[in-house]
């Protein structure tokens, strides 16, 4: 696994590069993450570190994860992670991973969940093109015939159908590190990423990155 900072999208805006070039970026804001528990093959049968982040008070928790925090001597946070590693991670309890983690220009994948639709039809959900819309034509947005009478006589599985659009688990790839704000623990990231403002994000080094 790559390493990884929990963060909160704070929405788009765009700055120039040292190029004078107008460039879209995301704002996201990412850490602190304290590690609150070290995993080790020996102990737990696998290597990983587990983060933290986002202040929360403690009578919110559950006693169990109360506890947790306790153990570790770090104040609670909202939010646990966990960042698998192949080798033995040199992270101890308590050392805390800031956005100093990643560097300008760095090429990063973002996790994110997008914003959800609601109930969405085929136009809008997968982009198809529609019926006409004149000459008493009466199935404008529909999706038209999805099957057949002889064989196979049914409707196959993975069709385009109306339905639930929106709130899953999305990875954008390969995005690029524009400016990184130490003080403010601020990323800005060229492009866009899943979700809406103030949702939970996680950014992590890229797998694909060439």
């Amino acid at each position: 696994m790559k390493l990884q900072l929990i963060g909160k999208k704070l929405g788009m805006t765009q700055i120039y590069d040292e190029n004078n070039n107008l460039v879209p970026v995301t704002v996201v804001q990412a850490g602190p993450c304290p590690v609150v528990q070290v995993k080790t093959v020996e102990s737990d049968g696998y290597n990983a570190v587990q983060i933290a982040y986002g202040a929360q008070k403690k009578e919110r928790l559950s006693k169990p994860v109360q506890g947790h925090f306790a153990k570790a001597g770090i104040d609670t946070h909202a939010v646990l992670s966990e960042i698998r590693f192949d080798d033995a991670p040199t992270y101890k309890v308590g050392d805390v991973l800031t956005v100093t983690t990643f560097k300008e220009g760095q090429i990063v994948d973002v996790i994110g969940t997008t914003k959800g639709r609601g109930f969405q039809g085929n136009v809008k959900r997968h982009g198809q093109q529609g019926q006409p819309d004149s000459h008493g034509h009466m199935m404008h947005r529909r999706p038209g015939s999805i099957g057949m009478r002889q064989t196979p006589g049914h409707v196959f599985k993975g069709k385009d159908m109306p339905g639930h659009m929106g709130q899953v688990r999305r990875t954008t790839q390969n995005l690029s590190v524009v400016k990184i704000v130490e003080d403010q623990n601020l990323i800005l990231i060229k492009g866009s990423i899943p979700g809406a403002n103030g949702d939970l994000v996680f950014v992590r080094e890229a797998k694909k990155a060439k």
